[in-house]
């Protein structure tokens, strides 16, 4: 199933997408389900078990703060973070919570929200079941999983392998890059055109124009927020936030700037630590195509935007389209979560979606494009998700500035070639898939592997 740019592209709230998103969303979806059963008035105890990755690294991802939230009702795509900081004092100084922002309930932190480490459910390492029960033992229970982006299905969903979200009949599905390739040539259209018919199915051209728009204020917005910020990040691993110190150092030495060709690597720098600083405080930002990753596209997007001649509104267009197209293809093929494939699924994803759609945007052909992304992949193959202190900082942060800067040198050797290349995308996707099955669950967004062990925390 093609996946919709807008279910890849969604606005809401750091640390993580799957960590902190969907565990909200999938309270919230708990607690929606109990109203429609005409249970939630008579609910008296809500309990809430985490498993797997959500359970290893749930504390240093916020999803004890995310689930509270989502009981409460709100959900990633229309909270307040400051609001949201107030309202989780709130529940945790009273030891009550209002399910659905409507019904108190006494809320038991320590005995209602279990992080159960060294249990998996089935399906996928970021599980968890919420149970309800009411005052005369009336008992409703659900399990859902996280997926990545954000994106949450329920144990029916698995049972019947649903998609995890909502579709409509698209004029050219694809689920491949060869199909992609294929439908191009014969319909001579340009990979966004392919991504803009197929979502013309179930909105007009004015609303993708508008949702399009959101996003890329939405990314601005966050790097533009990020480098105003100052401080100590939050989670005890006393990182620094280092966007707002490079800003300064890049606008007052602006006449040495000249002299240095690489200083337009420093402003890419500055924008992905920008965005994943904001992230790593629970700021609002857009899943591109996860939390973990969500510095890249935005970073590469204000390159094209600031950097290139000619850029345009229709070029930041085209930009987004054609990224999510290539993000749906390792959506469907392969997987977007740390927590399945380590980080290529997510640093990786989002540098090929990046370098795809500049490529785009600087007028690449569909054969350019496919090849940009092949490379942003092909070069991210095997990365691992070990965040130390179960945190989203380190090296999650820096990450994503290399990233930004992996992505613009992919697009630069695709544009310099027409199209041709030994590796096809979608060899790259099978790879990165087959690498995250043998990926040793250690470093799988856990913090049992890797730099999460090897670095103190302090």
């Amino acid at each position: 199933m093609v996946c919709s740019t807008f279910d890849l592209f969604k606005i809401g709230v750091g640390p993580s997408s799957s960590h902190t998103m969907g565990p909200m969303t999938a309270a919230c979806r708990f607690v929606e389900a109990l109203r429609e059963k005409n249970l939630l008035e008579r609910v008296e105890r809500v309990e809430c078990d985490l498993y797997g990755s959500l359970a290893l690294t749930g504390k240093g991802h916020a999803t004890d703060r995310a689930v509270l939230l989502g009981l409460a009702g709100e959900r990633p795509d229309r909270i307040d973070p400051d609001a949201a900081e107030r309202l989780v004092f709130a529940i945790r100084e009273t030891g009550r919570l209002k399910l659905g922002g409507s019904h108190a309930i006494a809320f038991d932190e320590a005995r209602d929200l279990r992080f159960n480490q060294r249990e998996k459910l089935p399906h996928h390492s970021n599980g968890m079941r919420f149970t309800a029960t009411t005052a005369d033992g009336e008992s409703e229970s659900a399990v859902y999983y996280s997926v990545g982006g954000g994106a949450v299905v329920d144990e029916s969903d698995v049972a019947r392998n649903a998609p995890p979200e909502g579709g409509w009949d698209m004029p050219f599905p694809f689920s491949s890059g060869e199909q992609l390739l294929a439908i191009a040539g014969r319909e001579e259209l340009a990979i966004a055109d392919i991504a803009r018919a197929n979502e013309r199915a179930g909105l007009s051209d004015e609303e993708i124009d508008i949702r399009l728009d959101a996003i890329d204020a939405a990314m601005a917005a966050c790097i533009d927020r990020g480098i105003g910020q100052t401080g100590i990040l939050p989670g005890g691993l006393n990182v620094k936030r280092r966007a707002p110190g490079l800003y300064r150092l890049l606008t007052e030495r602006a006449e040495r700037a000249l002299q240095d060709p690489l200083t337009v690597i420093d402003w890419v720098n500055l924008w992905a630590l920008a965005v994943n600083e904001e992230n790593a405080a629970g700021g609002k930002v857009v899943t591109a195509p996860t939390n973990g990753a969500a510095g890249i596209v935005p970073a590469v997007l204000r390159y094209y935007q600031r950097f290139t001649p000619r850029a345009t509104q229709n070029g930041t267009r085209v930009f987004l389209l054609t990224a999510a197209a290539i993000g749906s293809l390792f959506k469907e093929n392969a997987s977007i979560s740390g927590a399945e494939v380590g980080c290529q699924g997510e640093v990786g994803v989002a540098c090929s979606m990046a370098a795809a759609g500049l490529t785009a945007a600087l007028g690449g052909t569909p054969g350019q494009v496919e090849n940009a992304a092949e490379i942003g992949m092909e070069h991210n193959l095997g990365l691992t998700c070990d965040p130390v202190g179960g945190l989203v900082q380190v090296p999650c942060i820096e990450r994503n500035a290399v990233g930004a800067v992996k992505a613009i040198e992919a697009s630069r050797l695709a544009l310099v070639g027409d199209g041709s290349h030994r590796v096809s995308l979608d060899q790259v996707i099978e790879t990165m898939r087959k690498t995250g099955l043998d990926m040793n669950e250690r470093y799988k967004e856990t913090s049992l592997g890797g730099l999460a062990v090897n670095v103190v925390e302090c």
